[in-house]
């Protein structure tokens, strides 16, 4: 199948928004590993992307698995293939990546006394509760690499059992959500999930018992796995991203007004809560097809660091909550001035992840730790 520069620039520029939103959760009421504020206010542009920006991913991951699969000449070496590029940066993460985050939650809110060699080499493979409240090991933001390795072997097993009825599936795929189909019933789907089956709870990211993630996530990776092979849906996106665009963007508004007048919904009147579910259901699916319509539209041409940022993001996202939170440590009790302390973030942040790309690219041992393909790296991605 052809490639679609259109989606890649769009996985860019959502694993870009992913980094900043983790910056925002520093300055956020909602908790986070460390933080340096919490400001009501800062909630009101978090939920301009915070119902798409990971089913964006994983419709935009399920586009590429099938991208993926096409190109292996068996489901085995398809499975053998993803395994190796999820897994194994997966494993370094927690092992390597994620440790820092956790300390560094220890020492900011509950005090821990020990330096992070004795944390790592005591403490991180305990299995259990480390004052009673943070749990080791963990995989903290590499849940969407778990999640992403479980939903692929699930649709491999798919392709396996399935593959004399594939053409099928795929007819069946077009009739149902070609044209209006793909606007409508994912929504209508959300609001099932949010409102009627786990009205006002929350993801658990804990793999094992997390239903309501795998209601949202799995079925979004099954959609873009099948809207890889369907010119009708990308066609109907194409035509219609103005209309859902305006439509995500008033569904914004009633969601973010609700904020403003009752932050968290405390002490909002009985039945609000299921309004603003529905309003961040409905933002949220009419903002991903808004975004693959316009990256069909307008994006899909390449460019000289398309190949370099395609490359990039996956260690970007491996490594980027790791600086934002050591650095956000390293900032408490300065005293300076928020907005500096953002900026410092933003900064630190995007130089960190390019010297952790740079590096692991050029280093061969590394590759594989960071998702890269084998190789010594001494060619120019770009």
């Amino acid at each position: 199948m052809p490639r679609h520069y259109g989606l890649d620039w769009l996985r860019i520029g959502a694993f870009a928004i992913l980094i900043l939103y983790h910056i925002g959760m520093v300055f956020v009421p909602w908790g986070f590993h460390v933080q340096l504020a919490s400001l009501p206010w800062v909630a009101i542009p978090m939920l301009a992307s915070n119902p798409w920006r990971l089913m964006l991913l994983f419709v935009v991951s399920g586009y590429a698995t099938r991208a993926l699969a096409v190109r292996h000449p068996s489901i085995l070496s398809f499975v053998r293939g993803r395994s190796i590029r999820l897994l194994v940066p997966l494993a370094f993460g927690i092992a390597v990546l994620v440790p820092p985050q956790i300390w560094a939650e220890l020492v900011s809110k509950y005090g821990y006394p020990g330096s992070y060699w004795t944390f790592w080499t005591r403490d991180w493979l305990s299995f259990r509760r480390i004052g009673g409240v943070v749990p080791t090991p963990a995989w903290n933001h590499l849940w969407f690499v778990g999640y992403l390795w479980a939903y692929t072997m699930a649709i491999a097993l798919m392709l396996a059992v399935g593959h004399p009825w594939a053409r099928a599936a795929q007819r069946l795929f077009d009739r149902i959500f070609g044209g209006w189909g793909g606007v409508i019933l994912p929504v209508g789907w959300l609001m099932l999930v949010d409102i009627h089956w786990f009205p006002g709870e929350s993801e658990t990211h804990g793999l094992i018992d997390d239903g309501l993630a795998h209601l949202l996530y799995f079925p979004a990776l099954l959609f873009g796995f099948g809207m890889a092979g369907s010119e009708r849906v990308l066609d109907s996106f194409r035509r219609g991203w103005i209309v859902a665009g305006i439509i995500a963007l008033l569904s914004y508004g009633v969601a973010a007004g609700l904020e403003l007048r009752w932050p968290g919904l405390a002490g909002a009147p009985a039945g609000l809560g299921n309004i603003f579910a529905g309003a961040r259901a409905v933002q949220g699916w009419m903002a991903v097809v808004a975004l693959i319509g316009i990256a069909e539209r307008f994006w899909n041409r390449d460019h000289v660091w398309r190949r370099t940022l395609t490359e990039a993001v996956f260690p970007f996202y491996l490594i980027h909550q790791t600086i934002i939170i050591l650095v956000a440590l390293a900032l408490q009790g300065a005293g300076w001035p928020l907005a500096f302390d953002a900026l410092i973030l933003i900064i630190a942040t995007v130089a960190g992840c390019w010297l952790f790309y740079l590096v692991g690219r050029r280093v061969r041992w590394l590759r594989p730790l960071i998702g890269l393909r084998p190789g010594d790296g001494s060619k120019r991605a770009i």
